[in-house]
């Protein structure tokens, strides 16, 4: 009768022992794979596209450029950032003698992450961005030149802007994500030129 009973309490234990592991592995692997109140740096090289330059031919025009990421994971979804960057190589504006220099810019983000696989997430991110530049202008009195005489000078004419990106992250490494993103930067109220930023690099997150 005894070993009856034992027999029946280990077969009892082993059940409940084999329905309770799997939930607390479940549990523990959910709790280190949480990104709340993870902070991360990132690199990116980063390219400027300028749109709608000129007020009768809309002339779009590439330019160069870095950015620095500091932010922090508010909750698993939600994260914060600020952002500072600025261009390497000036953007030659077709058709003209006009050039765009993106000197610096510095932004605030707020926005949302998801994961779609175990190694991938997408993102979203809304904020705004303060831009220094210069609009390069020779030969001003030349035909082909008229329609840019209104960007000669300090660009933006607007240094304030909202700003928006979404992107791919893929973690490469440990706590390391290989990015890629685009979205808008600026667009100068003054002269309606809209600037397009699209990023590539590393962020790593600790």
């Amino acid at each position: 009768m005894n070993k009856v009973v034992r027999t029946s309490l280990l077969a009892a234990l082993l059940t409940a022992t084999l329905m309770i592991n799997p939930a607390a592995f479940a549990q523990e692997s959910a709790a280190s794979d949480s990104r709340e109140d993870l902070h991360y740096v990132g690199l990116l090289a980063t390219t400027f596209n300028h749109r709608s330059i000129g007020e009768i031919t809309n002339e779009a025009a590439w330019g160069t450029g870095g950015t620095l990421i500091v932010g922090g994971h508010i909750t698993d979804l939600f994260h914060a950032e600020l952002r500072a960057g600025g261009g390497f190589k000036d953007a030659e504006v077709p058709n003209s003698d006009l050039t765009l220099t993106v000197d610096y810019f510095a932004s605030w983000y707020i926005g949302m992450h998801h994961p779609i696989t175990d190694y991938a997430n997408l993102y979203g991110q809304f904020g705004f961005s303060y831009i220094s530049g210069e609009a390069e202008l020779r030969n001003s009195e030349a035909d082909r030149n008229r329609q840019f005489q209104t960007l000669e000078g300090e660009f933006p004419d607007s240094g304030f802007s909202v700003s928006w990106l979404a992107g791919l992250d893929f973690e490469v490494m440990t706590n390391t994500f290989l990015v890629f993103e685009g979205g808008k930067l600026f667009e100068d109220t003054g002269t309606e030129v809209n600037t397009f930023q699209f990023s590539g690099g590393l962020r790593y997150e600790f």
